[in-house]
């Protein structure tokens, strides 16, 4: 298969609901979530951070990610639109927004995904376990330095940031194969972009955000844990030593 449909909108701007919402049009849709839940895609999260230790516009082999999917939105997809457009240039671009604005995606991403920086308890899992360095390395660069270039710890900067970002998007995509889109506005024009019937059905409303926040929750656990059973080796490695010097 090939790209259809790639997903330039940041993570937080509805993207959740979007994914939802392409697989039921029956375009098999790649998110964050398929990186780091879907088990069928064991070293994803290498290739992405690849991509990430990589110049922009460096060229990948996208089918090995992107093979079993015809559309693509969230990071760390959206990161890469310029290059996924290069290689499948027949493919739509959709732009997705935060129904509130620069605002409320900027609120959004600061209360959720971006526990990766500000949370103490990830850093932890960062320092103890493979994946955690692995996804901290690959979203530090990829997601928080390259694309949205550092400025997430200033609001009025990450603000003009996703502003100036939308603009590049329009600038640079033809009109014909751009759809700026906010999940509030529902099946109309997400279907007419792709030329496909309107399903009988709501348009899919998931709470991410409750989501996002039990996945952060179980972070915490798990460094808690990690640290715990890190402290307790460390005390037996210690008792061990005093031992054998006594």
């Amino acid at each position: 298969m090939a790209l259809k449909v790639i997903g330039a909108g940041f993570g937080r701007t509805g993207t959740w609901s979007t994914f939802a919402a392409l697989n039921r049009l029956g375009l098999p849709c790649y998110h964050m979530q398929e990186v780091i839940l879907n088990k069928a895609n064991k070293g994803h999260l290498d290739f992405w951070r690849k991509v990430a230790n990589s110049k922009p516009g460096t060229p990948h082999d996208w089918d090995r990610v992107f093979a079993n999917y015809t559309a693509t939105v969230d990071n760390p997809g959206c990161c890469v639109w310029r290059e996924l457009l290069a290689e499948y240039p027949d493919a739509k671009v959709l732009l997705t927004l935060h129904p509130r604005g620069a605002e409320g995606w900027y609120d959004s991403t600061i209360d959720t995904i971006y526990f990766t920086e500000n949370l103490w308890q990830f850093k932890v899992l960062e320092w103890l376990t493979p994946f955690g360095r692995k996804f901290g390395d690959m979203s530090r660069k990829l997601i928080w330095g390259r694309v949205l270039a550092g400025v997430m710890d200033d609001r009025e900067r990450a603000i003009a940031r996703y502003n100036a970002y939308t603009e590049e998007v329009k600038a640079a995509v033809p009109p014909e194969k751009l759809l700026v889109f906010t999940v509030t506005e529902g099946w109309g024009p997400l279907c007419r972009f792709l030329g496909v019937a309107e399903p009988q059905e709501p348009f899919p409303n998931l709470n991410d955000r409750s989501s996002v926040k039990k996945v952060i929750r179980d972070v915490i656990k798990g460094s808690y844990i990690m640290l715990g059973l890190s402290i307790a080796g460390l005390v037996a490695v210690l008792g061990g030593v005093l031992w054998w010097l006594g």
